[in-house]
């Protein structure tokens, strides 16, 4: 039998026993001050985040992925932020596993959150090599498709972390860089899709988002790697180009037409006056740091 004694993610909230005798307003009130303790908790949590993010960049930078694990609701968090960093910095170097497969990110697989196998089997399944770091996603910190993935991991010489929402997880003696932070028990008890995921929600926001900045995907705040994969990223890479060079739309316009719509070479090409292929040579010998080939 599973035991969730003292597990604070599974313990009753004292503010919200009685909760469906409440009003709407008087729920929205307590939902909007329990999430409060979100960012309490990350704040708190801010040296572990930064312990594991420079290791993400130091394996991305290297040629790894960053694999997100989890079952559930942390499952389906990590492939969340996985998909995002696709059209956002052109990368498909996150990827995202849940327990039960693509499947379940839509249907619950019941009992696949059980299975150590079954995460080793996901591993195997991407080649994961020692390059690669893996994190593993878990509210309650116990789960063993996580726990048997970073077992895995760390057999094979690659390194990982975690993230879960309660303290002293058995999940943290599994990884090398482990992130623990509580934002105290659900208003409903052990609904952890509540303010466990929007802390995970957060913090994978974080690791992707600073790697990806550490990684030469931004230049300033914009993001210069961006996916035109739509009218409205189109559009983007226009402002983008133009907010970075000043230049009008037409000259953007011009600019990422010659370039393939890359606005970080059609920013090196506008604001250094070169062509489209100097502008590329400049970027590849400046390992892709727009400020870089702008020197």
């Amino acid at each position: 039998m599973v035991n969730l004694n003292g597990i604070v993610t599974e313990t009753r909230n004292e503010k919200t026993k009685e909760i469906d005798l409440l009003s709407v307003k008087q729920i929205l009130g307590i939902m909007n001050e329990e999430d409060l303790n979100v960012v309490a908790a990350i704040k708190d949590a801010i040296p572990q985040i930064e312990a594991l993010i420079n290791e993400t960049i130091k394996a991305y930078k290297n040629g790894g992925r960053i694999i997100y694990l989890g079952a559930g609701t942390s499952g389906r968090m990590g492939l969340m932020d996985a998909v995002e960093v696709v059209p956002t910095f052109n990368s498909e170097r996150f990827i995202g596993l849940i327990a039960g497969g693509d499947m379940a990110f839509v249907k619950a697989v019941e009992g696949a959150e059980d299975s150590k196998e079954l995460c080793v089997n996901d591993l195997k399944g991407l080649d994961l090599n020692e390059k690669d770091f893996v994190i593993g996603i878990a509210a309650s910190g116990r789960t063993p498709y996580v726990i048997g993935g970073l077992d895995y991991a760390r057999s094979i010489g690659c390194k990982s972390g975690c993230v879960c929402c309660n303290f002293n997880t058995e999940i943290a003696k599994h990884c090398d860089y482990p992130i623990e932070l509580s934002a105290g028990p659900e208003i409903l008890t052990g609904s952890t899709r509540l303010k466990s995921g929007t802390c995970q929600k957060i913090v994978l926001n974080m690791i992707s988002t600073v790697t990806m900045i550490k990684s030469n995907k931004v230049f300033g705040n914009l993001m210069v790697d961006v996916r035109a994969t739509n009218e409205k990223l189109v559009e983007r890479c226009h402002r983008i180009v133009m907010e970075a060079t000043g230049c009008d739309h037409d000259t953007a316009h011009k600019a990422l037409q010659e370039t393939g719509n890359s606005c970080k070479d059609a920013i090196v090409m506008v604001l250094l006056n070169v062509s489209a292929e100097e502008a590329r040579a400049k970027l590849e010998a400046a390992e892709e740091n727009v400020r870089v080939a702008l020197s």
